[in-house]
């Protein structure tokens, strides 16, 4: 017979002791018996049973009626009131004992004047609204119109009659609003940096201050699932079952709200619980609602908190939960992987920034998917992820599907060169600032930020794409639009989650036309150029911060703020592409899939004044053009579309310059 087996027995033989114990005090109280030795015979069964209950109250663990009242704070005659009414789920003669009791047929019911009557150490203030039987909703009282509390109809609540039959399980009333968080996996341990905050909040929770509920556990930081993981170790140590609440659902009609904290209250040290609450998103109103909670509530509570502190009259333990060090990831993926030889388990580490769970689950779906389909394990891993990673990015920017590479783009040696250690930087950064010491000597300009000034379509983005494809990184290209808010504080708060974002995913941010946002700071001569200056401000400060590459691109350098000039790592001038540069261009542009006649003048188009973008442009149309007519692209073809380029762009030229004939090309 197991332990769960032997506790069963040892409850229902106690139920059963308990409620024998109550039918013969009903019946001695309800003065039936005739005979003068009826008494002394009741009395004596009264005692026996009485001496069965204490002698199963000492078995460890105790009954769930001993457990229930240990738990709750429920003193003796609480504990009997709770034991009246169960007894009209277990015993049908107790109806009728208890009218019998009353002196009344129709009072086929507990009330709780029979049970001060019933029970020798009654308490009147058993019966107040702040006392566990109704504060905690441990009775169900029926009491229409002005019926006087004591003689109302007394029932136990079913989840509280269940729980005496040693079924314990979450109150459906709450249930549809909490979620269960599994178990810490067995066997998994935790980073170093991340077991230290496990300890300390286990250590808090287990040393709160004489009469003091514990504190509230604030969890700040941007890992939200290394928080739910901490969450879960901690109640995984103190032996709680951890379940999750979105602030959104916490109710709001003040009736339901009032019975969602009793039950929480009740439901807290029956099972026992502790509660993650996800504050993502949540408005003012229901902040406010959370504080009334938090400040109400007992229990293991775990609260997220973003950059608004909550302020409330109950002790907070704050802790900021980050995601492991690069040093710990790297340790996390050779243990998950297994040091499988051709997978760089420090790059992984040093571009992405994942939790333990998501590490685990990248690389067992990956290696499970790899072996399957006969692939490559390092760039299946990579990709995967790559993909991870955009999960935070793909509602705040734009991706760019990078696509150019070095061959294609054309630019001389000094900006060519620049562009290649603005790579190599990002490549080698964590070598540089982890292994090689820098970081403990910076407090910020940890991150790589350049500038891409010159013409529109110089190559400023397509130089971005080349880095982007260069490194196997998301290249994000930033709506302006979705960023800049004409409400105060807002724009910072979008930066915010953009840069945020994009640290966890490794992704390089593409600021286009970034006059518009990184603009100069102008005198103060009213509340909107305070505010416009605090938001460039706080760019100066986040680009700093920031780890990972920032480009920015403008046409319109001098417009930049110059403080912000000063904080770049690179400056990369795109400068206009000269004779060499366009022939170059052009013998470039066209795909080796497009039918092109082989009579291509290349000198005689560098000749158009034109930059990569436009040069771009005209080929492209030109492309069309010949397949319209089902012919290879002729220098013809180009020409008219060049024509139709300068006259997009307003520039002056002379119509001989789009001339072509290959006999009079040939004579000039």
């Amino acid at each position: 017979m197991n332990d769960h087996t032997s506790w069963t027995e040892i409850n229902d033989n106690y139920l059963a002791a308990t409620t024998a114990w109550i039918l013969l005090r009903l019946e001695q109280l309800s003065e039936t018996a005739k005979d003068k030795n009826k008494p002394v015979a009741i009395d004596r069964k009264i005692h026996q049973a009485r001496r069965a209950m204490s002698h199963l109250e000492n078995y460890d663990p105790p009954p769930a009626l001993v457990l229930l009242g240990n738990a709750l704070g429920l003193s003796n005659f609480e504990r009997q009131v709770i034991a009246l009414c169960a007894a009209m789920e277990l015993d049908a003669r107790t109806a009728g004992l208890c009218a019998r009791a009353q002196h009344d047929a129709s009072k086929t019911y507990p009330t709780f004047s029979l049970a001060l009557e019933l029970f020798d150490a009654s308490q009147w203030n058993a019966l107040s609204p702040y006392a566990p039987l109704r504060h905690l909703r441990l009775l169900e009282i029926n009491q229409p119109g002005a019926q006087p509390l004591t003689g109302a109809a007394l029932s136990a609540d079913e989840r509280i009659v269940n729980y005496l039959k040693g079924l314990n399980y979450l109150d459906d009333r709450i249930t549809p609003l909490l979620d269960p968080t599994g178990a810490q996996p067995s066997g998994q341990t935790l980073p170093a940096s991340q077991q230290r905050i496990v300890d300390a909040i286990v250590e808090q929770l287990q040393h709160p201050e004489d009469g003091q509920k514990p504190p509230v556990i604030g969890l700040s930081g941007r890992a939200c699932s290394s928080k739910y993981l901490i969450a879960r170790c901690v109640a995984l140590l103190s032996d709680l079952n951890l379940h999750t609440m979105s602030i959104k659902n916490l109710p709001g009609h003040s009736g339901e709200f009032e019975s969602f904290i009793r039950l929480w209250q009740r439901e807290s040290r029956l099972l026992p619980l502790a509660l993650y609450i996800d504050t993502d998103a949540g408005t003012d109103t229901e902040k406010i609602r959370l504080k009334r909670f938090l400040e109400r509530s007992s229990g293991v509570i775990f609260v997220e908190l973003d950059n608004d502190a909550i302020d409330i009259n109950r002790e907070l333990f704050p802790v900021e939960v980050s995601k492991p060090t690069p040093e710990e990831q790297d340790h996390l993926w050779k243990a998950v992987l297994q040091n499988q030889a051709n997978v760089n388990s420090q790059r992984l580490a040093e571009q992405f920034s994942f939790s333990q769970d998501e590490i685990v689950h990248l690389a067992k779906a990956t290696l499970a998917g790899s072996s399957r389909n006969k692939t490559d394990l390092k760039h299946d891993l990579w990709q995967a992820c790559r993909i991870k990673a955009r999960t935070g990015m793909e509602q705040l920017a734009s991706r760019v599907n990078a696509k150019a590479t070095w061959e294609q783009l054309v630019l001389p040696p000094e900006q060519t060169s620049l562009l290649a250690q603005i790579t190599d930087q990002v490549a080698q950064r964590n070598r540089v600032y982890e292994l090689w010491g820098f970081r403990n000597q910076m407090n910020r300009g940890l991150g790589i930020s350049a500038l891409f000034t010159g013409e529109t379509g110089t190559g400023k983005t397509m130089a971005a794409e080349v880095i982007a494809n260069t490194l196997e990184l998301d290249l994000y290209r930033i709506d302006l639009s979705s960023v800049v808010s004409k409400y105060i504080g807002e724009t910072e708060k979008n930066l915010r989650k953009l840069f945020d974002a994009a640290e966890d995913s490794g992704a390089i941010l593409f600021f286009d036309e970034a006059d518009a946002l990184f603009g100069k700071r102008s005198e103060v001569k009213d509340s909107h150029d305070r505010y416009a200056n605090i938001e460039i401000n706080y760019l100066l400060q986040r680009m700093e911060s920031y780890k990972g590459l920032a480009i920015l691109a403008s046409n319109m350098k001098s417009a930049l703020d110059k403080a912000f000039v000063r904080r770049l790592r690179f400056i990369v001038d795109f400068p206009f592409p000269g004779i060499e540069e366009r022939v170059k261009i052009w013998q470039k542009i066209f795909p080796p899939e497009t039918p092109v006649e082989n009579n291509l003048d290349f000198e005689r188009l560098a000749r158009l004044n034109l930059t990569g973008g436009n040069i771009h442009s005209v080929a492209l149309n030109a492309a069309f053009l010949a397949a319209r007519q089902g012919i290879p692209v002729s220098m013809p073809l180009i020409m008219d579309a060049a024509r139709t380029e300068f006259r997009k762009l307003e520039r002056p030229a002379k119509e001989s310059d789009f001339s072509w004939h290959e006999d009079i090309e040939a004579a000039i």
